[in-house]
């Protein structure tokens, strides 16, 4: 067993596209119509067969309340791995991204954590 597919909410999936894809470097991998959303996924082009990103409609009345809360309190919806927090951090902040945490050791981690202008904060990760 594996996982495939996971998701995150979001306020609009065109705005979501491109900071997924413009931004943080995703490629499109599914771009399906589905009435007044799409079904519309992401993947690292280090692994175009890997682990799709669905970026998913916030339309689900609990959807808004769950992302606000989570954003609020400062938890990160997801998290993502990279090679370096340091370079991705900087990297990230010259295209204009916007971090709410600096990168910072946590044991054997360093994370950092961004607004993906969506309504998400995202955790990037560095493991060793």
């Amino acid at each position: 067993m594996r996982i495939n597919l996971t998701s995150v909410f979001v306020d609009d999936q065109d705005k979501a596209l491109l900071f997924y894809t413009e931004k943080l470097g995703f490629v499109k991998k599914a771009d399906v119509p589905l009435g007044a959303y799409r079904w519309l996924t992401v993947v690292s082009p280090e692994q175009p067969d890997g682990t799709e990103l669905l970026l998913e409609p916030d339309a689900h009345p609990a959807a808004r309340p769950y992302m606000s809360a989570l954003h609020g309190d400062g938890i990160p919806a997801t998290s993502f791995a990279v090679d370096d927090v340091r370079a991705e951090y900087d990297r990230l902040r010259a295209v204009g991204v916007r971090f709410t945490q600096e990168p910072v050791a946590a044991g054997p981690v360093t994370v950092a954590v961004l607004d993906d202008t969506c309504g998400n904060l995202i955790q990037i990760a560095q493991y060793g």
